[in-house]
């Protein structure tokens, strides 16, 4: 838990507490995730969490995958809104763990043109 003190000024910026805590702690800046500061009514006071890692390694290894994003060792992947919508309706088709398998409905449609074909349809896919 980090304490901040900073009386008549406004929040202090989390890369300022960074530097801070490693010079106080005789590490580099890069092994220092702060997060969930909240200033107290009034000003004055913020607290906060911060974590020291011992290397990078350890830092991706346990820190939350939001908050590597929010750094920058991740990227974020996010799928358009209609992409997520026609996945979540694809996902209601199936039941239990085969629903972490849907994926693209590129799949669907073959399955569904390879039936058309041995059944002889005359039916066509658009």
């Amino acid at each position: 838990v980090v304490d901040v003190l900073h009386p008549g000024k406004a929040t202090v910026k989390k890369s300022v507490i960074k530097e801070r805590l490693a010079q106080m702690y005789k590490c580099t800046a890069d092994y220092i995730i702060c997060f969930g500061f909240k200033t107290l009514f009034g000003g004055g006071k913020t607290t906060g969490f911060a974590l020291i890692y011992d290397n990078l390694d350890y830092l991706k290894k346990f820190e939350p995958k939001h908050r590597l994003i929010r750094l920058g060792f991740l990227e974020k992947r996010k799928a358009t809104r209609k992409q997520r919508k026609e996945r979540k309706n694809r996902q209601k088709k199936v039941r239990g763990t085969a629903k972490t398998k849907v994926g693209s409905g590129k799949k669907l449609e073959k399955a569904t043109a390879k039936w058309f074909t041995s059944h002889n349809c005359d039916c066509h896919l658009y």
